[in-house]
């Protein structure tokens, strides 16, 4: 805590108008990806935050509602596994889910019962490092599926320095779920690398600055390396209202089609109208070219927005829309996406967390190569509810349901799947 402190005092010092970084620096250690994530058939738990504890006091802006909350069972309790400064964290999670409708081929939907056991390990460096390490075992029932061993590594960190707050991220995931983009169970190897600078010029203005670099393989389907960059000028006009004007430039290396140049300029506004409810909106346009095959440049509208409102200490309620466009795992084609998901998360009884999320995605996948690839639009839609309790201090339960579906044009690829489970978790 004093190390944390000590950080707060100097940034406060040295800029008078701290919050404009803190803004930034948010948006720097999330390092939102303009990639379309794919659309697993599976259900999975919520992911938890991994901002470095050095940067915390910086994580939540004024245009943020929501207090940072729901912190790691074990956390904040007294950790035995401490050495100066290293702190070892393990943490394992189970899963149990039966599911219907899952298809391990195009137009073969099957039943089965899913395990999937997580033991992993958490290092915290200091106050600015975090790695986390977790590798995973999946059993299905059903032999139309393969046993799987996933791993997902991760490095946080970050820094002030002076009028800069500096982070980096370095990720390493290996999955092999089924997948709705595919029809089948797919394996796939993400390389993600993030480096984000936030520096506040004076009390009015602000820069966003990020660099991306992303490394996709999947097994018997198209792979792609992309490297980007998304900055940000940030002008203050009054409390609690900021706008801003972004350029973006990446490229995509792609195997078996055409790689593929893009720009974005893009706008955006964020506002706290009241204690209790915030919005966000950016758009603008993305120029594509392709480099060989048949197709010509694509100019593209690309846009997101979010609203944060919280009528009750107990409730939070999230509503969020983008549309983004992203290189596709199916060969010869890239993804224009447009989606709206919706999030409430409400506290019963004072220890028992609901939370109900549901969302839409209407993709159509366009042609990128010298070969036509057959036309598609998927209409993806899930809702999820998940209620969940803590247990002996560092524990988790929780008990879920879940309905995702895909309508297609393209033959084979629609389904309609229920999911219902129970997972247990516990960290240090």
């Amino acid at each position: 805590m004093n190390l944390k402190n000590k950080t707060k005092r100097l940034f406060v010092r040295a800029h008078r108008n701290h919050w404009l970084l803190r803004g930034a620096v948010l948006l720097g250690l999330l390092a939102l990806s303009r990639r379309t994530h794919a659309q697993s058939v599976i259900t999975s738990e919520p992911e938890t935050s991994e901002t470095p504890p050095a940067l915390q006091p910086f994580a939540t802006t004024e245009m943020d509602v929501f207090v940072p909350g729901g912190a790691v069972p074990g956390q904040e309790l007294a950790q035995p596994f401490r050495y100066k400064f290293l702190t070892l964290r393990p943490h394992v999670d189970y899963q149990f889910l039966y599911g219907d409708g899952i298809q391990s081929a195009p137009g073969h939907p099957e039943n089965t019962v899913i395990q999937e056991i997580a033991p992993g390990l958490r290092l915290d460096v200091g106050e600015h490092w975090s790695l986390d390490y977790t590798p995973s075992w999946t059993l299905y029932s059903n032999n139309h599926f393969q046993n799987t061993f996933n791993q997902a590594a991760k490095l946080t960190g970050g820094t002030v320095y002076g009028n800069w707050v500096l982070g980096l991220s370095q990720s390493f995931v290996v999955t092999d779920t089924p997948q709705a983009e595919t029809a089948t169970q797919t394996k796939q190897t993400t390389y993600a690398t993030a480096v984000n600078g936030s520096y506040t010029i004076n009390s009015k203005m602000s820069l966003d600055l990020g660099v991306n670099q992303d490394f996709v393989s999947a097994d018997q389907f198209q792979s792609y390396r992309e490297w980007s960059t998304l900055d940000w000028l940030n002008y203050h006009f009054w409390a609690r209202f900021d706008v801003a004007l972004g350029v973006g430039l990446g490229y995509d290396d792609v195997d078996a089609s055409p790689d593929m140049l893009f720009e974005q300029y893009e706008g955006r506004i964020k506002w706290r109208a009241t204690d209790k409810v915030s919005f966000q909106l950016n758009g603008g346009v993305e120029d594509r070219q392709f480099f060989g095959g048949n197709s010509g440049d694509i100019l593209n509208p690309v846009f997101g927005g979010g609203i944060q409102y919280q009528p009750f200490e107990q409730t939070k309620i999230s509503l969020n829309a983008e549309r983004v466009v992203a290189v596709s795992t199916l060969q010869n084609q890239i993804s224009e996406s447009v989606g709206f998901d919706g999030d409430l998360n409400q506290r019963l009884l004072g220890r028992l967390y609901l939370d109900l999320s549901g969302g839409y995605q209407n993709i159509k996948y366009v042609n990128s190569g010298v070969n036509p690839a057959p036309s598609r639009t998927d209409d993806y839609y899930y809702f999820n509810t998940r209620l969940s309790t803590t247990f002996l201090k560092r524990g988790t339960i929780a008990v879920f349901y879940q309905l995702s579906a895909d309508t297609s044009s393209q033959s084979g690829f629609s389904f309609s799947s229920h999911q219902y489970g129970v997972e247990i978790g516990f960290a240090y």
